[in-house]
């Protein structure tokens, strides 16, 4: 019978993780570094992530902080090239996103450009620039893009961001596509309603309790919840996926209309 050659162990990556301040950014920087991985955590500002950096080090681990705002395409080459100077990247998880919970017709034009900004053009700024050091090194790699089950289905109020978050479905498509023939695999996992800070206000009220009730699993998502598709996708073990959306959401997108 033929070994089987499944393996989470990310041993020698160098994962660059963006939005890794707070929240599933932090939570994922931490699976890296607990996994064998170097996580080279990004965010606007630096200095939020000095803590976490020292944090990764005391429990055996290995984080690098670097000063990055994925708006910013100059910012982003910066960034890249500084994480780069010890090593090739070899994974990135493009984390980085923003919402504004305003009905669309009452929504400013700074906040919509804002979204899209961020969730979309951002996360395109930032794969184009470490796959560039990516072709240049000849070293392949793995991208996963951070969507949403919002990129498939609607909710109130979300607009800018469910947009944004379905065309970053379709972008992990045609990066997956394009992407191929350098032995660069772009995938994405798609959260539902993950138990973060940032999810607290509207999950402890009247419809975010009556949301929870819809899901088929009955229950939020925990940050651990995303821990094996998130190995999974950045380690050999996918080595013959890519273009492929993970839904992690408890059987949400299940719901009947």
């Amino acid at each position: 019978m033929a070994q089987s050659e499944f393996n989470v162990n990310l041993n020698g990556a160098r994962v660059l993780i963006t939005g890794a301040s707070s929240g599933i950014g932090e939570h994922f920087a931490r699976v890296v570094a607990a996994h064998g991985g170097h996580a080279l955590m990004c965010a606007r500002r630096k200095e939020r992530l000095d803590d976490l950096v020292a944090d990764i080090y005391l429990s055996g681990g290995h984080a690098s902080a670097f000063s990055m705002d994925v708006r910013d395409r100059a910012s982003v080459r910066q960034a890249v090239e500084e994480a780069s100077l010890d090593g090739p990247v070899t994974a990135l998880i493009n984390n980085s996103g923003i919402a504004h919970g305003n009905p669309l017709e009452k929504e400013s034009d700074s906040d919509w450009d804002d979204v899209i900004a961020t969730n979309l053009t951002g996360a395109r700024n930032v794969a184009v620039e470490v796959v560039r050091h990516m072709i240049a090194t000849e070293s392949g790699g793995s991208i996963v893009n951070i969507a949403s089950i919002l990129g498939f289905r609607q909710g109130m109020h979300v607009s800018a961001y469910a947009t944004s978050k379905a065309g970053l479905v379709q972008l992990t498509r045609q990066m997956a596509l394009e992407w191929a023939r350098y032995k660069i695999r772009v995938n994405a996992i798609a959260p539902g309603y993950i138990d973060t800070p940032i999810n607290d206000g509207y999950l402890n009220s009247e419809a975010g309790t009556a949301m929870v009730k819809r899901i088929p699993q009955r229950r939020i998502g925990k940050l651990a919840d995303l821990d094996g598709p998130l190995l999974l996708l950045l380690s050999q073990a996918s080595a013959y996926m890519t273009g492929t959306i993970i839904p992690v959401d408890g059987g949400h997108l299940l719901t009947p209309l």
